[in-house]
């Protein structure tokens, strides 16, 4: 196999070992008799021819770089993806029909000179008849299947490096000012051609259709074909074209890296012939040493204007970003002016202010007067006398409920008591019945007295829980 073909077994999932013959072969005629066979086989060819050429591996013209953008379409791609076991791929011209019909495909010139957007989908009256012709077929009969020879750009690769720029750029760019976002077609293509597609450069044409793209298609940037200008995302540009002050701050930005470069070598420079004097010295060669040392000063007298042309020219720079900001200042004051005069506008000035806060104290003063009349609607006149003898009622309610509590728990300390005094006669008279008999005199002297200290425990019981102050009949003594 070519080393093309090896390269897309390897890395195009469509083009496995055993679809290799069907995809070699002419399948044109599956147009009709199998679509499905036939979109398959196309879209597999259409991925294949997208990748070849990303990679760097499509033929390219003598002496030019490989492009990543643009297939050139010729003898010499049939040639390379020839194999002695398949031969040329027979429905490759069919395919790059299929592509271009689909706009995946788009001639080079055609693409660059198109003013408007390749998204852009006009419903014409040959767009009414093209897609009329192929639903019914008429148009698989005009079609040509002969191999297109040119250059095309691939637009499946265009888009992806453009989404790349575009994200690389997207969260910097913010941040950037106008003279860090300003290049020379040159600066720019020197900044970002090997930055977009890993390990890869872009080439010249791939550049100008990448900078086609992005400024007719995506709109991210301003190019007039000489210069550049990325876009501040969310903000305001100052135009729709690329200005003189653009232009001037290009050069300015080319020549303040080309010195920078410059001064880089010629330090580089400096070192070598300071390098290859005391290699002299060593090898006790006079004339070698003293030449290395003349070359030195000579190049650090070079490296010294340099330096001194960079320092200027930064001064130059610096004094343009600080106008740049001092405009785009400016425009915020004019912007905020306008903003405040078209609210004031609306307010209506300080008089109708002035009568809007009276009519608000008015309407103030009338809501409190009717809140106060209503106020005074609600009340309600009370009888101080009516409420005076209701506290009465309740008081002597509230002291009737004390005294029924008393009289309660004196009752209740008169039973416990007597309980008490039965309890401890059962003990005494138990005590006497275990000692043995006593005489009845001193049994009844006993019994007597027992019975007399009972009533003073009651009659003290009595007097005790009696409240202060309270009248009554006091209980008798006994006996």
């Amino acid at each position: 196999m070519s080393q093309l073909l090896d390269y897309l077994v390897e890395n195009e999932p469509g083009f496995r070992k055993a679809r290799l013959p069907a995809l070699y072969s002419d399948f044109r005629s599956q147009r009709t008799l199998n679509p499905d066979g036939y979109q398959a086989n196309v879209s597999a060819w259409r991925r294949a021819l997208s990748r070849i050429v990303r990679s760097g591996l499509a033929p390219s013209p003598k002496g030019a770089a490989p492009s990543l953008l643009v297939l050139n379409s010729n003898e010499q791609l049939l040639r390379a993806l020839e194999t002695k076991q398949y031969g040329r791929p027979l429905a490759l011209g069919a395919v790059m029909q299929e592509a271009l019909a689909a706009k995946d495909l788009i001639p080079l010139s055609q693409f660059l000179a198109a003013k408007e957007s390749i998204y852009h989908k006009p419903w014409s009256v040959w767009n009414l008849a093209s897609w009329t012709m192929k639903q019914l077929g008429v148009s698989d009969y005009l079609r040509s299947d002969k191999l297109p020879s040119g250059q095309f750009v691939v637009v499946a690769n265009m888009e992806d490096v453009g989404k790349l720029f575009g994200e690389k750029n997207a969260a910097v760019s913010v941040r950037q000012s106008r003279f860090e976002r300003t290049f020379t077609k040159a600066h720019f293509y020197k900044t970002f051609n090997d930055q977009l597609v890993e390990g890869k450069q872009l080439s010249e044409t791939d550049m100008d259709v990448l900078l086609k793209f992005l400024t007719r298609d995506k709109e991210v940037i301003l190019y007039d074909g000489a210069t550049v200008k990325i876009k501040a995302p969310g903000q305001e540009e100052s135009g729709t074209a690329i200005t003189m002050e653009d232009a001037s701050i290009a050069s300015l930005k080319e020549l303040l890296a080309y010195l920078s470069q410059e001064t880089t070598l010629l330090s580089a420079r400096v070192d070598e012939f300071a390098l290859k004097a005391k290699d002299a010295v060593a090898k006790k060669n006079r004339i070698a040493a003293l030449a290395a040392l003349k070359f030195k000063k000579q190049t650090e007298l070079v490296l010294e204007k340099r330096f001194a042309s960079m320092a200027q020219l930064q001064d130059v720079a610096a004094n343009i970003e600080q106008a740049a900001d001092n405009i785009q200042l400016v425009r915020v004051m004019e912007s905020s002016e306008q903003a405040l005069r078209s609210l004031n506008a609306e307010v209506g000035g300080v008089e109708r202010v002035e009568k809007l806060v009276d009519s608000l104290r008015e309407q103030t003063a009338t809501v409190e007067e009717v809140q106060t009349i209503i106020t005074e609607m609600g009340d309600v006149v009370v009888d101080d006398a009516e409420i005076d003898d209701e506290l009465a009622a309740m008081e002597s309610e509230e002291k009737r409920k004390i005294e029924e509590a008393e009289k309660a728990k004196q009752e209740a300390e008169r039973a416990r008591a007597a309980a008490l005094l039965e309890k401890e006669a059962e003990e005494t008279r138990k005590r006497l019945e275990a000692v043995g008999e006593v005489p009845k005199g001193q049994e009844e002297k006993t019994v007597a007295e027992e019975t007399r200290q009972a009533e003073n425990m009651l009659s003290r019981l009595s007097l005790d829980e009696r409240a202060p102050g309270t009248e009554g009949p006091q209980p008798q003594a006994a006996g």
